[in-house]
C-alpha cells in the first residue's frame, strides 16, 4: 500500500516538473461575439451608384452606358385627333410650342429610347424646334418639314431622321391604319437605332458632356421655392388645347391635362407627369402669312417662370448660340437649381404672356372655369 502511494506521488511530481519545463502559459484568448464575427466576415459593400452617372436631362442616376448615348428628340402631334400619344411618358424633357393655327406641337426628348415599343404620332418639323434639339446634342426625328426648315435640316451639324427619306420610310417609321394620315406615323426604339445606323450618325456622346440643367444633389433637400407664389395649378394659356398642370402633393409631380381630360401615354395608359415646369416667354412673328408658319426667337432671351413643388418664381432666360443650352436665372441673376426629374418646357408667345395663370388650389381653378 505504501509502495503504491509512493509511486503515485513520484508520478505527480514528474508531471509537475515536465509542465514547468514547457512554454509559459498563454493568456486566455479574448472572447468575440457572434455579431462581431459576422461583421468581420461580411463582404465590403459595393460603392453607391456603381456603374451609374447622372443624367444630363434629369439629374438622376442612370446606367452609364445609357448616359453616354446621344438623346433622341422627335416631333410629335398634339391636336385632339392625334391623342393619346405613345411613348410620351418615357421622355425626360418635353418641349411644347405653338405652331400655325394656335395648335401646339410637342418635342419629347429621350435618353433611354431603345426599349420603347411605340412612339408617336410623328409629325413634320418646324424651324425653331431644331434649335432646341441641338442644345441637347439630340438626334432629331420628324416626318417631313415645313419648307422654312429645309435648308437648316440639310446642314451637316443637324443629325435628323426624316420619314420622307426613302432609306427610313419603311425601316424606321411605320403607319398605323387605326388612324388617318397624317396622324398615324410612328416609330419604335429599335426603329430609331436602325435609323441612326442607316444614316451613319454618331450614336455616342463625345468629349465631356455637362448637364443641360443645374440640378440639386442627392444629399440636398428638394428645392422648395418658399418665396414663390402658390402654383397648385398651372395654366400656360395655350388657346386651342387649353392645357393645365395639377400638383399632386403625394407624388410631388405635376400631372398634365389638356382638351378637358388627362393627357395619357397609350403605351401603358399612364397620365403624363413631371417634376419641373419651365415657362419660357419668346418673341415671335408670322413667317408666312398664307401658310401661317411662325418664327420663334430661340436665342434673344426673355422672361419666364420656374415651377416645382407647388410654387412658381419668375426667371429670365438666355441662349448664347443656336447649339448652346438655354440657361434660366432667378431674380438675383444666379442660374436656378432645379429638382431632379422630368421637365416640361412651355414656349409662351410674348403677346400671350398675360394668359399664363397660377392657382393656389384646385378648388380655385375649378371655380374659375
Amino acid at each position: 500500500m505504501k509502495k503504491t502511494a509512493v509511486l503515485l506521488l513520484i508520478g505527480a511530481l514528474s508531471a509537475a516538473l515536465l509542465a514547468g519545463c514547457g512554454k509559459k502559459e498563454e493568456p486566455p484568448a479574448e472572447e468575440i461575439s457572434l455579431a462581431e464575427v459576422e461583421d468581420l466576415t461580411e463582404e465590403e459593400p459595393a460603392p453607391a451608384h456603381e456603374g451609374e452617372v447622372r443624367s444630363s436631362l434629369t439629374g438622376e442616376w442612370i446606367d452609364e452606358e445609357i448616359a453616354a448615348r446621344r438623346p433622341f428628340a422627335v416631333m410629335m402631334g398634339n391636336t385632339k385627333i392625334a391623342t393619346p400619344q405613345w411613348g410620351i411618358s418615357s421622355a425626360d424633357v418635353i418641349y411644347e410650342s405653338p405652331v400655325e393655327g394656335s395648335e401646339t406641337r410637342l418635342m419629347p426628348i429621350f435618353q433611354d429610347y431603345q426599349s420603347i415599343e411605340k412612339i408617336g404620332s410623328i409629325r413634320s418639323c418646324r424651324l425653331y424646334y431644331i434649335d432646341w434639339a441641338l442644345e441637347f446634342d439630340a438626334i432629331y426625328g420628324h416626318y417631313g418639314q415645313a419648307y422654312l426648315a429645309k435648308d437648316m435640316l440639310s446642314e451637316d451639324y443637324v443629325d435628323n431622321l426624316s420619314g420622307l427619306s426613302g432609306a427610313l420610310e419603311e425601316t424606321m417609321y411605320f403607319r398605323d391604319s387605326s388612324r388617318k394620315a397624317p396622324h398615324n406615323a410612328y416609330t419604335t426604339g429599335d426603329g430609331i437605332t436602325e435609323g441612326i445606323r442607316i444614316m451613319e450618325y454618331e450614336s455616342q456622346r463625345t468629349g465631356d458632356w455637362e448637364s443641360h440643367y443645374k440640378f440639386n444633389e442627392d444629399d440636398e433637400n428638394e428645392i422648395q421655392l418658399t418665396d414663390g407664389q402658390d402654383a397648385a395649378v398651372v395654366q400656360p394659356g395655350y388657346l386651342v388645347n387649353k392645357p393645365w398642370f395639377v400638383y399632386n402633393t403625394e407624388t410631388g409631380l405635376y400631372e398634365r391635362f389638356q382638351n378637358g381630360a388627362e393627357q395619357i401615354d397609350a403605351n401603358d395608359n399612364s397620365q403624363v407627369a413631371v417634376k419641373n415646369i419651365l415657362l419660357q416667354v419668346c418673341d415671335w412673328s408670322v413667317a408666312d402669312e398664307e401658310a401661317g408658319y411662325l418664327s420663334v426667337d430661340t436665342t434673344g432671351g426673355g422672361s419666364g417662370y420656374y415651377i416645382t413643388n407647388g410654387k412658381a418664381i419668375p426667371v429670365t432666360w438666355s441662349k448664347d448660340s443656336q447649339t448652346a443650352p438655354t440657361k434660366y436665372f432667378d431674380a438675383g441673376g444666379s442660374e436656378i437649381t432645379m429638382n431632379q426629374g422630368k421637365t416640361w418646357v412651355c414656349i409662351i408667345q410674348d403677346t400671350y404672356e398675360d394668359k399664363v395663370t397660377f392657382y393656389a388650389s384646385e378648388e380655385e381653378f375649378n371655380a374659375a372655369q
